[in-house]
C-alpha cells in the first residue's frame, strides 16, 4: 500500500517535525514526509530534514505582494511535490481561506491547549489566567478561522500551582510530540471520518472509568 505523502510546514525550531521525521522513520508508518518548506531561511527545523535527506524549500513570504501571492506559490510548490497531507508544525503565517478551502480536509494542525479553550498566540499563559487543571494539545483539521476544525485527537497535561507559561509549555510539548505522529498514523491508516465538522475514529474505544484530575 502507498504510504500518504506529507509536506510539512514550519518557522522556526521543527521540534514536531522531528517527531514526525522519527515516526516516519518506521518502515511500518503509513506515511512519509516528501517535503519540508519554511518561511524563513533560518529555521532549525530545515537542517533537521536536511539531516533526514527530505527535501526542503525556503519561500520567504517577504518575498511576496501580499498573502494571496505566497500563498499561491506555496499551493503550486505543494501540489508539485505530489503532497497529500499539509502538516503545520509550528508555521507562524496565517494561511488564507482561498489556500485553507483548497486543501480542504488535507490540512492539520498541533495547538498546545484543549481546544475550542485558549486559542491565539498565548495559550499557556491564557490557561494559567483562567486557573485551569488540566491543559494539553489538540490535533485538528485546519478551517478558515484561526485554531478551528475537526479535532482528530487531544492530550489533557496538568497544570501546577507552581507553573509558568514556560513550564508548562514545555510540558505541553512533550505530549505534542507524541501527539503529532498517532494523528497522522490514524489518518494514514484510513481510520479518521469527517461527519459534518466532527472527526470519527475507527475502531474508538470507550474509556472503563471517568479521566480524573491528576493532581487530585
Amino acid at each position: 500500500m502507498a504510504k500518504l505523502r506529507l509536506g510539512v510546514l514550519i518557522s522556526g525550531r521543527g521540534s514536531n517535525l522531528q517527531a514526525l521525521i522519527e515516526a516516519t522513520g518506521d518502515p511500518a508508518f503509513p506515511a512519509e514526509i516528501v517535503l519540508v518548506i519554511s518561511n524563513r531561511e533560518d529555521a532549525a527545523g530545515l537542517d533537521r530534514a536536511a539531516a533526514a535527506s527530505i527535501a526542503t524549500r525556503i519561500i520567504p513570504h517577504g518575498q511576496f505582494s501580499g498573502r494571496d501571492a505566497f500563498d499561491a506559490a506555496l499551493d503550486e510548490t505543494l501540489r508539485d511535490a505530489g503532497v497529500e497531507l499539509i502538516c503545520l508544525a509550528g508555521f507562524m503565517r496565517l494561511l488564507t481561506k482561498q489556500f485553507v478551502e483548497n486543501w480542504r480536509d488535507r490540512l492539520i494542525n498541533i495547538h498546545p491547549s484543549l481546544l475550542p479553550a485558549f486559542k491565539g498566540l498565548t495559550p499557556h499563559a491564557d490557561a494559567l489566567a483562567a486557573g485551569v487543571r488540566l491543559s494539553g494539545c489538540t490535533v485538528h483539521y485546519v478551517r478558515p478561522e484561526m485554531d478551528a476544525g475537526p479535532i482528530i485527537l487531544q492530550a489533557a497535561v496538568p497544570v501546577m500551582g507552581s507553573d509558568t507559561a514556560e513550564t508548562l509549555a514545555a510540558r505541553i510539548l512533550q505530549a505534542e510530540h507524541a501527539c503529532y505522529p498517532l494523528a497522522v498514523r490514524m489518518i494514514g491508516e484510513g481510520r479518521i471520518k469527517i461527519v459534518g465538522e466532527r472527526v470519527i475514529v475507527a475502531g474508538e474505544k470507550a474509556p472503563d472509568a471517568p479521566l480524573l484530575n491528576p493532581l487530585a
